[in-house]
């Protein structure tokens, strides 16, 4: 009954929103997982210098004071760095290339690692 009510929400969702809404969120899905190839920079609005590029397969986590980019740098490998935001410092990001994702489906992933736990046996 659950799997029959959440396949209905979904169903739901999908049938209201616009080409638009479900082609980013694809995207953000795809970003999130390492696939999409982006420059983030980071910029002093009082200078009109930038003061720092990020470039890479790289998912960004904005919050109120700060934000948090992590990028993928070989298999297994991330690095994770943060910048403080002010009202004087801003970013932009901007995607390298083309991503082809779906306008007419969802995109869900499951990761196996957060599904299963990891078991020690002794």
């Amino acid at each position: 009954m659950k799997k029959l009510i959440t396949t209905l929400a979904i169903a739901t969702l999908a049938g209201c929103s616009s080409d638009a809404d479900v082609a980013s969120q694809n995207m953000s899905k795809a970003a999130d997982n390492f696939e999409v190839a982006r420059r983030v920079i980071f910029y002093n609005g009082i200078t009109n210098e930038y003061m720092l590029t990020i470039e890479g397969y790289c998912s960004i986590f904005p919050e109120s004071k700060k934000l948090s980019v992590v990028c993928k740098t070989g298999p297994g490998a991330y690095k994770k760095h943060y910048l403080g935001l002010s009202d004087n410092v801003t970013f932009f990001v901007e995607q390298l290339d083309a991503k082809n994702v779906g306008t007419s489906f969802y995109r869900v992933v499951f990761k196996p690692s957060t599904i299963i736990p990891d078991v020690v046996m002794k």
